[in-house]
């Protein structure tokens, strides 16, 4: 049985434009918003992550950064997923 510390962290995977990207990178933008339909309850609602992994894109060598976890709020229309520091940046 694998003791608590070898568990790797959970994470929740995103793409984002550029835009975003250098935004949440630069430590601009603290929340990333995602549409409140069905797709997003399940991989958000009642979840705990403690790193959100963004990309830049989809192919191999993609930028990507790890920011801290800090919960999800609903809001009208929309879900909001807040943002700790950034952990790791690659680009």
């Amino acid at each position: 049985m694998p003791n608590a510390r070898s568990k790797k962290p959970s994470i929740l995977h995103l793409t984002l434009e550029r835009e975003w990207f250098d935004e949440i990178a630069a430590g601009r933008k603290v929340e990333e918003f995602r549409d409140r339909k069905d797709y997003w309850k399940t991989r958000l609602e009642g979840k705990s992550y403690a790193i959100v992994r963004f990309r830049n894109g989809y192919g191999r060598n993609a930028p990507e950064m790890d920011a801290e976890f800090k919960g999800v709020d609903k809001r009208p229309g929309a879900y909001v997923i807040c943002l700790g520091k950034v952990l790791r940046l690659s680009r």
